[in-house]
């Protein structure tokens, strides 16, 4: 149902409209979203898990992308585009924790994060539409879902000291880095290593002595332990609004 739903948007003048005020929205600085077969299934203000801190973001899902971006004015104004392509997308659910609540994980390749809707129902709303394109998608393609994914970096405020070596505190001198490979939180001598990712970076890019030495001994493989759980300060959300894929719906809607 959902694919028909879907198909029969693709083509429709409420549909395009709807795409061409998002890509409006982004500006010039944006990349043109207007092309044949696209639908927006839905769109919100998701509070996504950055390095510092917990910033809201406003998302917009189509069929085959999902696309989000700082919040300049609401409705009218967004900057800082990013495009993520739904066939290389896997989503977890994120157990509440604290003032962190109606998580789950957007894993891709080359980048992976945590997202936080205002209400269960919107998270649920969300990841079922997300599951059910990158499904879709997946099964016209013919292609096998992603194997690997990007680490979910863990945010600054959760160390203190570095993760690997248990003794280097954080200072303005002594800075905080981050392994690509495995998230953590870690000091400069533990990451002095770069590394070549290629779903990552064309280039090495820094990853901790430990992911470094399981890399080597992989010939490119493997990857370190799993990032710990993160809280955070309370913040305000925005609810989400996903589009009645139906024949009559032609109204007009109004690093990180």
């Amino acid at each position: 149902m959902h694919v028909k739903m879907v198909d029969r948007l693709a083509n429709s003048e409420a549909n395009s409209k709807r795409i061409g005020v998002v890509e409006g929205c982004f500006g010039a600085a944006g990349q043109p979203l207007v092309i044949p077969g696209r639908v927006l299934i839905g769109e919100g203000v998701l509070t996504k898990l950055c390095r510092k801190k917990p910033k809201a973001r406003q998302f917009f899902l189509f069929n085959d992308i999902l696309v989000y971006g700082n919040i300049v004015i609401q409705k009218k104004k967004y900057n800082k585009q990013h495009i993520i392509p739904l066939e290389g997308v896997t989503i977890d659910t994120v157990p509440d924790e604290g003032d962190l609540r109606n998580g789950w994980l957007i894993k891709t390749p080359t980048k992976s994060f945590a997202v936080y809707a205002a209400t269960a129902t919107e998270k649920s709303e969300w990841m079922n539409h997300i599951g059910k394109c990158v499904e879709d998608l997946l099964q016209k393609s013919g292609k096998a879902a992603t194997g690997e994914h990007a680490a979910v970096w863990v945010p600054d405020s959760e160390a203190t000291v570095c993760m690997r070596c248990q003794k280097v505190r954080f200072t303005p001198v002594s800075r905080r880095h981050h392994c690509r490979k495995c998230g953590f939180v870690v000091c400069g001598p533990c990451s002095d290593k770069k590394h070549l990712l290629p779903s990552q970076s064309s280039k090495p890019v820094r990853v901790c002595e430990s992911c470094f030495l399981q890399l080597t001994a992989a010939g490119g493989g493997g990857g370190g332990p799993a990032a710990p759980r993160r809280s955070s300060d309370s913040y305000g959300r925005t609810g989400s609004k996903f589009h009645n894929l139906s024949d009559d719906d032609d109204e007009d809607d109004s690093s990180d």
